[in-house]
This record gives structure tokens, sequence and C-alpha cells, in this order.
């Protein structure tokens, strides 16, 4: 993967809690399943604050740092800037939402609202309720934010197998993927859908983190067409390589590979996102670049 050494990278585009943690700041724990199974997460437990249009806890934070001191150290006149996570992870988000940007519209007829990412460090409050670390990556529908302790990528990458630093990139697209789904009302239908018929409550979110990942795929196609506010590339060029990362990281994370990992068996009722080959085929769908391609509601999945 080539990145544009050149491009700036808007750091607005991140709150930076780092260091803050999330004690002493109220609501409620979210209801998440224990240890990594549950990572992705998004959702279905945070579907859940949804419910009534309310917020767990009823504490609604606000902005969180400034990013002050992380776009002095995106700057461009760091030369070493590309070599950090989270400059470099701040440059993946730009370049999601600048497809997003005109995509969401074109393709899909709806106003693409940008969500900002929060860097975390052990725990933090949302607008879903409190997180730690374990959860993984999550997005909060309420708040409609992205959050993300960057320490998950080396449990991504030692753990679970995940290859190459593109695999980062996939981890923000699928979660920016249930940010569109949010936009979309997908995820409300999700829910709605779900009290209805409680049986169906693991496919239908199963069916909802297929689709973000085929999102995800989406972007990754049309990547290198992204640019900074100067109108720079902000991905000169990505090689089959880097698509193998990101297959590498939809096959980590399938429910198949976590059991098999965590329990020594499997145990497809449980399934809530996939399985890695599922999670690695509409990746691919994806892929093909058109968003309307990734309807993972029709049919099998």
């Amino acid at each position: 993967m080539d990145l544009n050494k050149d491009a700036q990278i808007d750091t607005s585009q991140i709150e930076d809690r780092r260091g803050q943690g999330g004690a002493g700041l109220g609501g409620m724990p979210i209801p998440l399943p224990s240890g990594r199974g549950g990572w992705i997460v998004t959702i279905l437990a945070l579907i859940i604050a949804l419910a009534g249009g309310g917020v767990l806890g009823g504490n609604m934070l606000g902005d969180g740092g400034d990013g002050g001191d992380l776009k002095e150290k995106c700057a461009a006149s760091n030369p070493n800037r590309l070599d950090e996570v989270d400059c470099r992870n701040a440059l993946y988000i730009n370049s999601i939402q600048d497809y997003w940007q005109d995509a969401l519209p074109q393709r899909l007829g709806r106003q693409y609202q940008q969500a900002r990412t929060v860097y975390f460090s052990q725990a933090v409050n949302t607008g879903c309720g409190q997180a730690d670390s374990s959860v993984g990556p999550f997005y909060c529908p309420p708040d409609g934010k992205v959050y993300i302790d960057l320490t998950f990528y080396d449990e991504l990458t030692g753990r679970f197998g995940a290859k190459g630093v593109f695999a980062q990139a996939y981890v923000l697209a699928h979660e920016y993927g249930h940010h569109v789904q949010n936009l979309l009302g997908t995820n409300a239908d999700v829910r709605r859908s779900q009290e209805r018929d409680p049986s169906a409550a693991n496919e239908l979110s199963v069916r909802l983190e297929l689709q973000a990942d085929c999102y995800a795929g989406v972007w990754a196609k049309h990547a290198t067409q992204t640019a900074d506010a100067s109108g720079r590339p902000l991905i000169n060029n990505l090689s089959q390589e880097d698509i193998d990362s990101a297959l590498s990281a939809a096959a980590a994370v399938g429910d198949d590979t976590i059991q098999k990992k965590t329990t020594g068996r499997v145990d497809e009722s449980q399934f809530t996102h996939g399985t890695a080959e599922q999670r690695q085929r509409w990746f691919t769908t994806g892929y093909g670049g058109d968003p309307r391609a990734c309807d993972t509601f029709s049919g099998a999945v």
C-alpha cells in the first residue's frame, strides 16, 4: 500500500480520549459478550440503546479531546507520521469518509453525515454506555461515533493472525459501514425486526455484519480515488497483498474462527457476525465497487 506522504490528514475527524479512561463518567455498561469474541461489536447490544430513542444511562458525552496534539503529530512537517498507527488510521478514516460523502447520495440516495472516531485507552463512556478495551472496535448508533483502542490491532495480528497493515483499514471501513447503515435506517429496521421475532436476532445480526463487510469492500475498491481537502490523493496505490490483508482480517474475525480459538468448537446457533468464508465473500462482493450489491437481507448469505 502506498499512502500519499504529502496528503493532508484531517484530525478533526478524530476525538483523542486516550489517557482519559471512562471512570466517573456515569452511564450503564454496554451489555456485550465477554472477551474479544464480540469485537467488531457494533451492535446488537448497542442497538438496544436505540429502543425508544433513548441513550443508555442518559449521559451523552461532549466532544472529548480536541485532538490538538494529534494534529501536530500528523502534520506534513512530521516525516514519520505515516509510521504512527494513530496518524495512519486517521488517514484511512479521511479516505473512508471522503468516499461515502459522494457515494452515499449518488448510489444510495441518502446524504452522508460525517462520523468521528474516538481513540480511547482501556475504557470509554459512549452514547451506548460504558465500554472497555475488551469489546474491541465498535460503532455506537445513538451518538454516531466509532470507538477504538488502537492496541486492538496487536491482538488482531498476534492472536487472530490477520496479516498486513491494511487489516487496520478493513476494521475501520467495516465500522463506518455500520455508520452508513445507521444513516440508511438499516440498524433501526433490524432492531424492530428483532423485537418482533427474537428467535431471528442472531441471523439478523449476521446479515447486518456481512453488509458492513461488503461496504468495507466497496470503499477499498475506490480508496485510491479519495482525496484530502486540497484534492491530493490520500492513497496512491493498493496491491493485491493489501486486499489479501483485508481478507485475512475478515477471516480472523469470523464466528467460526473465533469460537475455535476460544472454545475449541463451533456452535452455529451462536453466530452473530458470520463465518470466515462469509465475511471474505461479502467483502469481495463489495470490492466489485457497487454498494447496491450489498443486499445481505435477501436470500441466503
